[in-house]
């Protein structure tokens, strides 16, 4: 039987469209490998990003890499607060999986410092 996950993720990129394209999409593999997880049982996606990334939408660039196609996907800009993480993008992935599984997170690229209790667990 399955129930409702949420799976978080973060990821530091570069502000241009090839490093955001392409760490947003290494984190979304990971999150999907670590967790066994398919597309098809993610419910949606969301992204926040800080506001000196803007060379490219999170959503955009999953897109661009080929995956999410059919999924919901919604972008918000971060909240600005002091000592905060620069050039982040967070990821929230609401999707079921089997019941009491065991689920991973991932934070990479430098934003592991965000969540250390939960990096590359």
């Amino acid at each position: 039987m399955k129930r409702l996950y949420a799976l978080r993720g973060a990821v530091q990129c570069l502000n241009n469209t090839q490093d955001i394209c392409e760490q947003i999409a290494l984190m979304y593999n990971e999150l999907l490998s670590l967790n066994k997880l398919d597309e098809k049982d993610i419910v949606s996606i969301i992204f926040s990003v800080t506001d000196d990334l803007d060379a490219i939408n999170p959503c955009t660039a999953l897109r661009k890499s080929g995956m999410a196609g059919d999924l919901a996907l919604f972008s918000a800009r971060e909240p600005e607060t002091q000592n905060s993480l620069e050039r982040t993008v967070r990821v929230l992935v609401h999707c079921y999986l089997e019941e009491g599984a065991q689920v991973r997170h991932v934070y990479r690229n430098g934003a592991e410092v965000l969540r250390p209790d939960r990096a590359n667990r």
